[in-house]
């Protein structure tokens, strides 16, 4: 089997990614609070708001301290002449390779919290699909993308 890309994203993905989470497991914790007062309010049964509030706390225990450190771990990348190899996972390992002759175009993106942070995604795109290489350095992904570009190109002209 080959072996494992080697390049990491970036380690600041880690907080970008807990703020995400966070931001997401609020709504669901709005969800609850209105759960309880519904609760006080038609007199249901305190163990149904109970097991909600238990299943809450759960989720947001993973997702926003646990899956990011495992995701931040499993996530590599490595760009050959011919190739792009992706793995990223984390219950289930995806090893992805995209023919560079595939690639219609790369992109790089900034969400609100990648800029807070100095970090960007590179999306590359093919006929069928759009693959994302996330949080890399400013820098890193401007010369990655700029790189892919023109691998891309010498790949047409052959």
């Amino acid at each position: 089997m080959r072996e494992a890309p080697r390049k990491r994203i970036s380690k600041r993905a880690l907080p970008v990614w807990r703020i995400s989470a966070a931001l997401t497991s609020g709504i669901g914790w709005l969800t609850v609070i209105a759960l309880f007062v519904m609760s006080s309010i038609y007199q249901w049964p305190i163990w149904i708001s109970l097991v909600v509030l238990v299943l809450s706390v759960i989720e947001t225990t993973l997702t926003v301290f646990i899956i990011p450190s495992v995701r931040w771990k499993r996530w590599r990348y490595e760009v050959f002449e011919h190739e792009i190899e992706i793995q990223h996972g984390v219950f289930v390992m995806t090893r992805t390779i995209i023919p560079m002759m595939r690639v219609q175009h790369v992109d790089t993106k900034q969400g609100p919290i990648l800029r807070a942070y100095h970090l960007a995604s590179v999306t590359i795109s093919t006929a069928a699909t759009v693959h994302e290489i996330p949080a890399l350095d400013l820098d890193e992904a401007d010369q990655l993308r700029d790189f892919i570009s023109k691998l891309a190109r010498v790949d047409d002209d052959v």
